[in-house]
């Protein structure tokens, strides 16, 4: 099942028809308010429970096309967006170069595999600029893609073992992790305002299958530049979600970013990104 988060924050199943509004089907209040949404973190924990009745839902509502909505990021106040770091060999291979032009050294500490926090406010959607902030650019610092498969956790989980990982897991969606290159703290320099563009779904874990058999492609103006397949991650997606529940208490509704691909680079106002994953959907992103 895809699931889509459009207009005022309605909530839609998505259908090979349009989208159809299953709002009305929430078993619990339903509060438009994005900064009080609990109704999305409730779907993400109780989603095995209710999905029947959103089915139903859905086919009884006449699909709305989908460019007669505004599709918004498929997550809604998340309590925090883990983020994995240096997941794919070749990216960590081209990490030294990227470096050594933008900070003149090469930190190796940074070349491991581990987990950082992104600001869940630089969250945006599919139909959102990516904006670039002024003063970054007026200093020359260079502005990263990083197009990754997002996990969207379902179930509390705190020490999750990694063989039963999967079962804590909604679904996944698509995700930027945008990267100011240069000094100072990875935190800082991927939280800016529109860093984290999502979309266009939440696609459950079912419809997606095997998260380790997915491939992910993004274009800037027409050029491609990053193509992998997600069987070549470093550290697979159970084992992110192991490692980062041993580290935190993963809540229904957090996000987890699994790591840049290689053929990252710079983008400039006036670009336009396109990304897509398999099974997940596709991304059309400006940059201003």
């Amino acid at each position: 099942m895809k699931l889509a988060i459009f207009d005022d924050h309605r909530l839609g199943v998505v259908t090979s028809e349009g989208v159809a509004d299953v709002t009305a089907a929430l078993p619990w209040p339903y509060d438009p308010d994005p900064l009080t949404a609990g109704w999305w973190r409730r779907l993400c924990r109780d989603l095995p429970s209710i999905r029947g009745e959103l089915e139903r839902a859905a086919k009884e509502r006449p699909p709305v096309p989908l460019d007669a909505v505004r599709l918004l990021a498929p997550a809604l106040n998340p309590s925090k967006i883990v983020a994995a770091a240096s997941n794919y060999a070749d990216h960590v291979a081209e990490m030294h170069g990227v470096q050594e032009r933008t900070l003149g050294r090469v930190e190796s500490w940074m070349m491991n595999f581990d987990i950082f926090l992104k600001a869940p406010s630089a969250i945006c959607g599919p139909a959102d600029d990516i904006v670039l902030p002024p003063a970054v650019l007026e200093a020359g610092h260079e502005i990263h893609h990083e197009s990754e498969l997002v996990v969207v956790m379902g179930t509390v989980g705190k020490d999750i073992p990694e063989s039963s990982a999967l079962d804590h897991v909604a679904g996944y969606t698509l995700g930027l992790d945008m990267t100011v290159r240069g000094e100072g703290d990875r935190s800082r320099r991927k939280s800016y305002d529109t860093f984290s563009p999502l979309g266009p779904y939440l696609v459950t874990a079912d419809e997606v299958g095997d998260p380790a058999d997915l491939d992910i492609r993004l274009s800037v103006n027409g050029a491609e530049r990053q193509h992998v397949h997600t069987s070549t991650m470093i550290t697979k997606v159970p084992a992110i979600v192991a490692y980062a529940s041993s580290v935190m208490t993963l809540l229904p509704g957090d996000l987890i970013f699994t790591g840049a691909p290689p053929g990252v680079g710079p983008i400039s106002p006036g670009d336009t990104l396109v990304t897509s994953i398999t099974r997940i959907g596709e991304m059309h992103l400006h940059v201003h």
